[in-house]
């Protein structure tokens, strides 16, 4: 089940073993058949006049023009022998960027349209668009302060000081993602524990989650992050899936964790509301951007993690 996560399986070859050779790259940059995915802003190309989302990875004539203006070219790979690259545009302006992308297409937010996207393209668009991130955050050596060069098709940055020649490499934040769950404690169950976050003006209620923090393992933080957020002690922590969360650069690891203890102390700084959900509350759930009002508990959006670690306890607990 776990293979039906967004944002996995995009299917190429990343080709990984070709990316420090620069003259390969200029070949397969210049290949008439490359595919390029352009980014602006942290934004994808989308088709907007399908009936449904589509992605637009353009070819061609108007692959080479993109791939012209783009400020960074990243090798993605290759997807039965044809080339990919993302194309960060972003220095662009509006009134120049719809020249170069036609009426027919604009740029949308991954978050609010992944979901709807075949699942292949949508890893694809995830990967372009945490690259593109990667190199306009990290412009500039973080030893000695000079500017920094992309190298190996995209995959890493060089500090031009001689002196110093420093290489970064894009990173990964490593944040764990869990679902609580009351097996019978005091009668209740099986129960599961959602929380709202401070940030949501709506009654989004989803799984608990946090930053893996330095000397710890993921399991303790797990426990630590529930135990900070909520105030509830858990065991049995079990690896359940991972998703590439390039929003904007994370790895979420999710976890099921068993409550030892179900009393709720929240942390109002992370969390509005934190409650035991029984299945048939979570059932009767709205969902995400339903035009219901504020109040009514919603589950988290389709392309998350949350939705899954979620939907696969309904499925186990409803036998």
């Amino acid at each position: 089940m776990s293979r039906q996560l967004i944002y996995t399986g995009c299917g190429i070859d990343r080709a990984a073993n070709f990316r420090a050779d620069a003259d390969w790259i200029r070949e397969r940059l210049s290949d008439p058949a490359m595919i390029v995915v352009p980014v602006w802003r942290n934004l994808n190309l989308i088709d907007n006049v399908a009936t449904a989302p589509l992605p637009v990875m353009p070819s061609g004539r108007q692959g080479i023009r993109i791939t012209g203006a783009a400020e960074t070219l990243v090798f993605l790979g290759l997807l039965d022998e044809t080339p990919l690259f993302a194309a960060d545009i972003s220095a662009l302006d509006e009134d120049d960027l719809g020249l170069l992308i036609g009426p027919d297409a604009s740029f949308a937010d991954l978050r609010t349209t992944g979901w709807l996207l075949p699942r292949d393209d949508a890893a694809i668009m995830a990967y372009a668009r945490g690259l593109a991130y990667w190199h306009r955050s990290h412009r500039f050596c973080g030893r000695c302060g000079s500017a920094m060069e992309s190298r190996s098709g995209g995959h890493a940055r060089k500090c031009i000081n001689d002196t110093c020649g420093r290489e970064s490499y894009p990173r990964t934040d490593p944040a764990v993602i869990m679902l609580v769950t009351d097996d019978g404690i005091g009668g209740h169950g099986p129960r599961c524990l959602l929380g709202r976050h401070s940030r949501w003006d709506f009654a989004m209620y989803s799984t608990l989650a946090g930053f893996v923090e330095p000397g710890e393992s993921l399991e303790e933080a797990v426990a630590r992050e529930v135990l900070e957020e909520a105030g509830v002690i858990v065991s049995d922590v079990i690896y359940m899936a991972s998703q590439p969360w390039p929003f904007p650069a994370s790895i979420m690891l999710g976890y099921r964790a068993r409550a030892e203890t179900v009393d709720i102390k929240i942390d109002p700084e992370e969390l509005a509301d934190a409650r035991w959900f029984t299945v048939d509350e979570v059932r009767n759930f709205g969902e995400w951007g339903a035009d219901i009002p504020n109040e009514q508990p919603r589950l988290p959006r389709k392309d998350s993690i949350a939705r899954w670690l979620v939907e696969t306890w309904l499925a186990e607990v409803s036998g």
